[in-house]
């Protein structure tokens, strides 16, 4: 699968660990950044690596702060994109088998590095179920129309 990634400086660390780890278990990545420790605008890392989803250049987006919050916030902004703040495995599961999320955000703050690889792993080899929640899906599209 191709992931796309992006995070600000209060999320480098966790992101710089997952693309490291992706790679490893056969992914492709493609990183938006950020690359330093400076300060920088979440913003300018979460939109890309979302955009790139709705675009097709990417399966799934990941997108990392300190909190998971303000990230999360600019992903939904792309149409398209159903992006869910995940601090646990069997959230990670839901949104996939319930929302079909195609970003996962995640916070630096409150996620370790082991437990957001057990959570990414989650989400990506969970399905959405469809049924009941397909219409409810189908209903946060036509918000976006």
């Amino acid at each position: 699968m191709r992931i796309a990634l992006g995070s600000d400086h209060g999320g480098l660390e966790l992101k710089n660990n997952l693309v490291l780890y992706l790679k490893e278990t056969g992914h492709e990545v493609i990183d938006y950044g950020t690359y330093t420790f400076d300060s920088c605008d979440y913003p300018d890392y979460a939109y890309p690596a979302a955009l790139s989803v709705k675009e097709g250049r990417a399966d799934y987006a990941i997108v990392i702060c300190t909190t998971g919050i303000g990230v999360s916030i600019v992903a939904n902004k792309v149409k398209g994109i159903r992006c869910s703040l995940v601090t646990n495995v069997e959230d990670a599961i839901l949104t996939k088998e319930h929302n079909n999320s195609n970003c996962l955000a995640l916070g630096a703050k409150n996620v370790s590095f082991e437990l957001a690889k057990e959570i990414v792993d989650a989400w990506m080899t969970a399905s959405f179920t469809g049924g009941r929640h397909l219409n409810r899906v189908n209903k946060i599209s036509a918000i976006e129309e």
